[in-house]
């Protein structure tokens, strides 16, 4: 009997598990914002618009883009801290950890309910910035 119980529970997670897989990817688009690839935030970058890393502390303390606000979406993400970084009608740029991330698409999805117009979402986040090789602090 518990061969048959570990031989069932082995399948139902190779059954569900591309389920699951699916489920932790971020949308590819957010509704009023402006999806980026990494050489779009890198120009960006360069024009020195605001990035605003919406990671864990532990994340955002082990690298991040230089100059990067840490708002974590979880708990330091509201619509007064984001005016305080920058203002309702200027550019500002979400990324967390890339596809399997969610938070900067929720981040960019609450700042255009706010009513910031120029919201761009880097989907391929933080990684894809490091690969790229652009500068990281």
């Amino acid at each position: 009997m518990t061969n048959f119980l570990r031989t069932l529970a082995a399948v139902a997670s190779l059954v569900l598990l591309p389920f699951a897989a699916l489920a932790a990817t971020s949308p590819e688009t957010v509704s009023g914002a402006t999806t980026v690839s990494p050489e779009e935030a890198g120009q960006l970058f360069d024009e020195g618009v605001a990035f605003i890393d919406v990671r864990k502390p532990s994340d955002f303390d082990a690298g991040r883009i230089p100059g990067a606000v840490h708002l974590d979406v979880k708990s330091a993400l509201t619509q007064d801290a984001l005016a305080e970084v920058v203002a309702s009608d200027a550019p500002v740029v979400f990324y967390c950890n890339g596809h399997s991330c969610l938070r900067s698409s929720k981040a960019a999805e609450m700042a255009v309910e706010w009513g910031f117009s120029k919201v761009y979402y880097f989907r391929d986040g933080y990684p894809a910035w490091e690969s790229a090789g652009f500068p990281i602090e």
